[in-house]
């Protein structure tokens, strides 16, 4: 339940379109609700600013389309990350109005979104096309919470002219997020050409040594670019809020 929908309940109390018992059913399941399998956290959006996200993978789609029943039925914004085909499929079925993204494995159900205030864009780059799963988590997560968002793709450091050319999309950025495999080398280039915060996020993209990208993950945690921030291996949904809570305190 958003801060503005709590705000709402009490007004209509106080002025009689309301009585006590239907507001105390709206309120009774905060602070959270129990499933028996999940106990939902209806007061995220009030102390973090944003409802809680399903994170699908290990989930059954029964356990999914409840816990989504549940934060769609009170107002919230749902976000569901890592869901397979029949998650999509049995949650679009579920709301017709759904917004689906197979590549980023997300799933969103609009709600009531909170004004974003933010100064400027959040922009996502990734070194290579197989990053690109990663990544769209990483751009479908900022721009759920109210974030606009730019992307510029495969700009790896094999072709480094690529980047280069897009130098001002770079330094036109409030907050960049970097995606890359194999070595994990360019969130480094990109972090020794701007003055913006810089999340890294590698990926389990490579061949054997990568290690499933423990090698693209202690690359970047091992830069030599001041200030680069690194989120776990292949979590771009981690990235995207982190660049969103930053692109909200820039807005002062």
């Amino acid at each position: 339940m958003t801060p503005e929908r709590i705000r709402a309940l009490l007004e209509a109390v106080s002025q009689g379109q309301t009585d006590v018992d239907e507001a105390f059913a709206h309120l009774a399941h905060l602070p959270f609700e129990e499933l028996g399998f999940a106990r939902i956290d209806h007061h995220r959006t009030l102390r973090q600013g944003f409802p809680e996200v399903i994170f699908c993978e290990g989930k059954t789609v029964e356990q999914v389309i409840a816990i989504a029943d549940r934060i769609v039925s009170s107002g919230a914004t749902l976000l569901a990350t890592r869901t397979n085909a029949e998650m999509r499929d049995a949650l679009v079925a579920k709301y017709p109005e759904t917004n689906v993204n197979a590549l980023a494995r997300t799933v969103v159900v609009a709600g009531e979104i909170p004004a974003a205030e933010t100064v400027g864009k959040i922009l996502v780059v990734s070194a290579g096309t197989s990053d690109l799963p990663v990544a769209e988590e990483a751009v479908e997560t900022a721009r759920v919470m109210g974030n606009e968002v730019e992307t510029l793709y495969d700009v790896g450091v094999a072709g480094i002219h690529r980047l280069l050319a897009c130098k001002e999309r770079l330094l036109d950025a409030s907050v960049i997020i970097v995606v890359a495999g194999m070595e994990g080398a360019l969130p480094s280039v990109v972090g020794g050409l701007v003055d913006v915060p810089l999340i890294a996020v590698p990926t389990s993209v490579g061949y054997g040594a990568s290690f499933k990208g423990l090698a693209a993950l202690l690359g970047m945690l091992n830069s030599c670019a001041s200030g680069v921030t690194v989120v776990n291996i292949d979590n771009g949904f981690g990235a995207g809020v982190a660049a969103s809570k930053i692109n909200r305190l820039r807005a002062g």
